[in-house]
């Protein structure tokens, strides 16, 4: 559970964008999207298949990309 403490003189605006920047580094607003809806196995394992593949192309072409240079 993520929590801010306020320090001494610190304004409520700036304890609360700490906390958004702490929520965002956790990943909990990636996760509250995810579970927004329910999503089927299949369409779990297809997305998850399909991040891979981009991810693999990606490295492929950051592998040419150092070969050529």
């Amino acid at each position: 559970m993520i929590g801010v403490v306020l320090k001494d003189g610190e304004s409520i605006e700036s304890a609360l964008k700490r906390f958004k920047r702490e929520c965002v580094n956790a990943g909990i607003q990636s996760e509250i999207k995810r579970r927004e809806f329910f999503e089927k196995p299949s369409e779990l394992r297809k997305r998850k298949i399909e991040a891979a593949i981009r991810k693999r192309r990606r490295k492929q072409a950051m592998m040419a990309r150092r070969d050529r240079g």
